[in-house]
């Protein structure tokens, strides 16, 4: 059963983000390693960690194009799904992409100052493959990256064993996990490949794992440098993330998942706990929340909780995130309920409540978020794949600081400056950065500025 408690009961460290252990030691040796070896690392770390470990890791486009139609062929509401997924996509990243404006102004008389944002060459995009193939990645990560006018989009997702060598592969007990085929042709998880073709990957890898993060950072003989890379990925991915940025950019370290649900007395008991439950099948350590003033709502949500994980086939892994990470808040009012939410700053928020003024002085009111929900038919699922929202988002109380992942992470906003020689501004800027530059001690500062005065 989730633990039903009242706001005042919260302990402090429920707002403060949370920390799964760091796997630094085993990660920078896999990063010095892969930027010393390159490929030939690459290889051996796959034979340790994945289940195949292809001879090249290139998966050539035909391959991609190949498992597009496929499933264009063998699952039509899935490829018809994703094409609609990716579209609006498409078309929120764009808009973003307007929003980020070129200018010049005129400061003052003869001193023109200016920005330009202006896309990144190369981008590196990582999709996890585990338990859960997360094809609705690639179409979080790749569009915002096509959206901002990147040029190359490279892919990196852990390696599957080809069809061509499945034969082999089994008669030998190998492509499994602790047992690797090796030596094979680069694949991956055929859903990720039509995804990837669809969404207009430029070159796609079969390399995992926190050596996939080292070779986009650093460049292998195969896989190419990048400038910023982005996507999920495991506590490993996670820490290489962490350690290659500044070598690259990266879009965020993310940690599990979690949903904060602020709802009142009209909320459908049923719906609050499928989005609940929606979030905990995807890690023993989700975390579930939901914020209410009405404690019978409260109750009954506890007890469809209990009624829906009888049936769903995700049941082991979440229950265990409700009854380890879950918890239900009651509050003395809506108010107390958004002060919550702001305090702890989940990834996901959602408003559970009918439209009117109630719900748009919270909506007012909360502003710690990865993105907002707001109303009954808002479901946080429609924001994780098919709605244009990307649901690469900050966790563990970062949203207090960051938003997600937009077209912002593959552009460069950059600054201009143009003077008129002789102008008033111009000469009013010499004069003061001469003066400045004495202060400073910056004679040379000093004499750069003044130079420009003498006739």
């Amino acid at each position: 059963m989730i633990k039903i408690q009242k706001y005042s009961e919260i302990e402090d460290d429920f707002f403060t983000g949370r920390d799964f252990g760091s796997s630094i030691d085993i990660v920078k040796d896999v990063l010095k390693d892969v930027k010393k070896r390159g490929d030939a690392a690459l290889s051996e770390y796959g034979a340790k960690f994945d289940v195949s470990a292809p001879k090249t890791f290139e998966i050539p486009q035909s391959e991609l194009k190949a498992a597009a139609e496929k499933m264009e062929r063998e699952n039509p509401n899935l490829y018809k799904s994703l094409c609609y997924s990716h579209e609006l996509a498409l078309k929120f990243a764009k808009k973003q992409r307007e929003s980020f404006d070129d200018f010049e102004v005129e400061l003052t008389e003869g001193v023109f100052t200016g920005q330009k944002n202006i896309p990144v060459d190369r981008a590196g995009v990582y999709v996890p493959a585990g338990r859960f193939p997360l094809v609705s990645t690639v179409v979080m990560t790749v569009t915002p990256a096509v959206a901002a006018g990147v040029k190359e989009v490279i892919l990196c997702t852990p390696p599957r064993v080809h069809p061509q060598d499945k034969a082999a592969a089994e008669k030998n007990g190998e492509g499994v996990p602790g047992k690797p085929f090796c030596g094979g042709k680069p694949y991956a998880d055929e859903n990720i490949m039509a995804a990837a073709y669809i969404c207009g990957v430029t070159k796609a890898f079969a390399c995992g794992g926190s050596q996939a993060i080292g070779a986009m950072a650093f460049g292998t003989q195969s896989i190419p440098r990048t400038d910023v890379i982005v996507g999920p990925g495991n506590k490993f991915v996670a820490e290489a993330k962490k350690l290659v940025y500044g070598t690259v950019g990266i879009d965020m370290v993310a940690g599990p998942t979690e949903v904060f649900i602020i709802a009142d007395e009209s909320a459908n008991p049923a719906w609050v706990a499928a989005d609940l439950l929606a979030q905990a099948e995807h890690d023993i350590v989700a975390q579930p929340v939901m914020a209410t003033n009405s404690p019978k709502l409260a109750e009954a949500v506890a007890k469809e909780i209990e009624k829906q994980l009888e049936t769903l086939s995700t049941r082991e892994t979440a229950e265990q995130s409700i009854k380890n990470c879950g918890r239900i808040i009651i509050c003395d009012n809506l108010e107390q309920a958004a002060e919550a939410a702001n305090r702890k700053a989940p990834e996901h928020l959602e408003l559970a409540m009918e439209d009117g003024e109630e719900r748009t002085k919270i909506a007012n009111l909360v502003h710690n978020y990865g993105s907002l929900f707001i109303g009954h038919g808002s479901a946080e699922v429609f924001g994780d794949y098919a709605a244009g929202l990307n649901h690469t988002l900050p966790t563990s109380g970062s949203a207090r600081f960051t938003g997600g992942l937009s077209v912002r992470v593959f552009l460069k906003t950059v600054t201009t400056l143009r003077t008129i020689p002789g102008s008033k501004g111009a000469v009013a800027s010499a004069e003061a950065s001469g003066f400045l530059g004495d202060a400073e001690g910056l004679a040379g500062h000093a004499r750069a500025a003044r130079i420009r005065l003498e006739k």
